[in-house]
């Protein structure tokens, strides 16, 4: 009975160790280039820019008269292309500056390892300065709402107005959180998906911040999946998580006086519309909707929606 029971046992860890081992075949995922991932994440318009010893990529659309043109800033382990739907109805007659922060999309790594929100805003100012851009509208989703109104806040005269999409700033309660996200922040599996990623980790994430996750495509998971895989971008989210602690500077969000519109998803698990109403609150003379079916990102969402009141808000 003893071998027998020892036997069964050791066909079990057998066929557990390969099952695994096939499993990690199966999800091996190491990084990629920046050549290997151009060709189709970065066809024109996108250019790359040397700032900060960076090569970031960046695109600049729409016409180069405009007085004021709209600067958009994406969220952590998002991209530029996250702006896409809105980009697309803008640039005929604003002009459009978006790009991949430092960590994430196609621009990659700092290359000293500072992801903070001081890093962030100096990075913004010398992108505009690069560009001769004096004056502009900031936006920013998630972590690039942080950025845009801390950077607004201690730049105030490169801006007119500021524009929140479902922004972190404040020390936030989730009521979901990504499963990607949760992963960056436990060593033991941080450090094993640095060469393994299941493509459905990516995939869950991206449903987790929707409203209707069935509005996710597979283009969409695609493209979050290859741009997460780029060289350093899995490192950097690490650090990111570790260098931005919520609510680092929410003291000074009263201190905004500029024109602001909070645009709020009412399905955002990650970070719950209860903290639109804060900003809402703090920022005197701010202007807030909420969309009750959409999610964390709704831009991405529902451009079409989203940036019919950001027009309005413009005029």
């Amino acid at each position: 009975m003893l071998k027998r029971a020892l036997k069964l046992t050791l066909g079990f860890l057998s066929l557990l160790f390969v099952l695994l081992f096939f499993g990690v075949i199966y999800t091996w995922a190491p990084d990629k280039t920046l050549a290997e991932l151009q060709p189709k994440w970065a066809p024109l318009p996108s250019v790359f820019v040397d700032i900060m010893g960076m090569k970031v990529h960046l695109r600049d659309e729409g016409p180069r008269t405009d007085p004021n043109p709209i600067v958009l800033i994406h969220g952590t382990a998002s991209s530029l292309h996250t702006w896409d739907g809105w980009v697309e109805e803008l640039k005929p007659t604003r002009r459009v500056i978006r790009f991949d922060l430092p960590g994430f999309g196609l621009t990659g790594p700092s290359p000293n390892g500072d992801y903070s929100l001081d890093l962030y805003a100096k990075f913004v100012i010398s992108i505009l300065d690069k560009l001769g851009v004096g004056h502009a509208v900031i936006a920013g989703n998630s972590l690039g709402g942080n950025i845009a109104w801390f950077t607004a806040l201690n730049h105030p005269k490169y801006f007119e107005k500021l524009v929140l999409v479902d922004a972190s700033g404040y020390r936030f309660q989730s009521t979901s959180v990504p499963i990607g996200f949760r992963i960056a922040r436990v060593p033991l599996l941080r450090n094993l998906v640095s060469n393994v990623l299941p493509r459905f980790i990516i995939a869950s994430s991206v449903k987790n911040t929707y409203g209707d996750p069935s509005k996710v495509t597979e283009i969409q998971i695609d493209r979050y999946y290859d741009l997460t895989l780029r060289e350093g971008n899995r490192k950097a989210l690490i650090q990111r998580f570790q260098q931005i602690a919520p609510g680092l500077h929410e003291d000074k969000i009263r201190e905004l006086h500029i024109p602001t519109l909070i645009l709020w998803g009412g399905k955002d698990r990650l970070i719950p519309p209860e903290y639109a109403e804060k900003f809402h609150s703090d920022i005197r003379g701010s202007k807030l909707v909420v969309f009750e079916n959409l999610g964390h990102i709704p831009q991405e969402e529902s451009p079409k929606e989203t940036l019919q009141v950001f027009q309005e808000f413009m005029k």
